[in-house]
């Protein structure tokens, strides 16, 4: 009887224990599927936006049609200077050409009024020349003066009108008289010159007297 009391005492917190529920033992979790794996792992960076190419050829090229305008416009306008400068240069010349043609002519003019004032001397003297005389001293300083007279119109580029023998030129003579022409002679040949020609250069500063055979 001892005994089954023994068996009776028990532990009051063991009954409460043997009392209550166990509560299943935890169960080792599945391993996660790889699609649900995928879906909890961190979602990857998304690529940056690309960024428009630059064309470092087109602004070299907009570059140089600018150049090529400014140098273009440089040429045209070096071309218009140039056509200027020898407009210039050419109006220049014919000023210059035109003024010495002047300036020749004036003293060309002067020249000949001073020479149409001694002209009438030397024919005297060129008849003193040419008459008989006895004193050989006074016809020898007749033509030392001629001579003298002769280079000086050189020096002042005045030469003769050859017309002796030359066929008549009424640009350059005066016939003042017309006689028949001699055997094997030509008509309109000057025969003899009764006054000298002279001229400066192309102007006349008188024109020969002279015969002609008809």
């Amino acid at each position: 009887m001892n005994e089954d009391i023994k068996e009776e005492r028990t532990d009051p917190a063991e009954a409460q224990e043997a009392q209550e529920p166990q509560e299943p033992a935890p169960q080792p979790e599945a391993p996660a599927e790889p699609q649900q794996k995928a879906a909890e792992a961190p979602a990857a960076p998304e690529p940056p936006a690309a960024k428009p190419k630059k064309e470092p050829f087109k602004g070299k090229a907009r570059e140089v049609e600018g150049l090529k305008a400014k140098l273009d416009a440089a040429e045209k306008k070096a071309a218009e200077i140039k056509d200027q400068l020898l407009r210039t240069a050419a109006e220049y010349e014919n000023f210059r050409k035109r003024s010495a043609r002047e300036s020749d002519r004036k003293f060309n003019d002067g020249v000949s009024f001073a020479v149409n004032q001694i002209l009438a001397i030397l024919d005297t003297l060129e008849m003193a020349a040419g008459a008989a005389c006895s004193d050989e001293n006074y016809k020898k300083g007749v033509v030392m003066t001629l001579d003298k007279a002769a280079q000086a119109l050189q020096k002042l580029n005045i030469t003769e009108i050859e017309a002796l023998g030359k066929p008549f030129d009424p640009n350059l003579m005066n016939a003042v008289q017309q006689v028949p022409a001699a055997e094997g002679q030509e008509s309109g040949t000057v025969v003899t010159v009764y006054q000298k020609g002279y001229r400066i250069g192309d102007q006349i500063i008188r024109h020969a007297s002279v015969v002609v055979a008809e």
